[in-house]
């Protein structure tokens, strides 16, 4: 049940519409989802991952807004203050779920691509915009996503 309420979710947020109409369509495509790619459908949800979660979404939301802000004023500002950077971050992550939604978040984040992740899955790789420092890059994606993700999803 906790796959298919999250998939709900994101098709609501990734739409963009709260409507009943918009709730069935999500509700009638994670259903499709889990039923052809058989995702195994937990029966219990864990409460106290309830918070966590809303904590990292909450998180995400303010990284959204800062890094929108950042890329604008990079972009509107008459000198460049861009140093791209590319920066590989160990994973303490070791769930297939949980490196796919950090890379994801990473992604979803104005400035930031994830590139790859090494075949060993020890290592994420990052594009960034604004690289001054890339072991202060890590730490900002390790404490702050990072830590988020394992929290939910380890």
């Amino acid at each position: 049940m906790g796959t298919f309420a999250f998939l709900v979710f994101a098709w609501v947020a990734v739409t963009g519409e709260v409507t009943v109409g918009n709730l069935l369509e999500g509700a009638v495509l994670a259903g499709l989802l889990v039923l052809l790619l058989r995702i195994p459908v937990r029966r219990r949800v864990r409460l106290e991952q309830v918070p966590k979660a809303l904590g990292l979404l909450l998180y995400f939301l303010k990284e959204i807004v800062l890094s929108n802000a950042a890329v604008a004023r990079s972009l509107l500002s008459p000198v460049s203050s861009l140093s791209p950077g590319i920066v590989a971050v160990p994973l303490d992550l070791k769930s297939d779920a949980g490196i796919t939604v950090l890379a994801n978040l990473v992604t979803l984040t104005p400035g930031t691509l994830s590139l790859d992740v090494s075949p060993d899955r020890t290592t994420l790789y990052v594009h960034a915009l604004h690289v001054e420092d890339p072991e202060a890059f890590r730490r900002e994606v390790k404490e702050g996503f990072e830590r988020r993700v394992k929290e939910v999803f380890e």
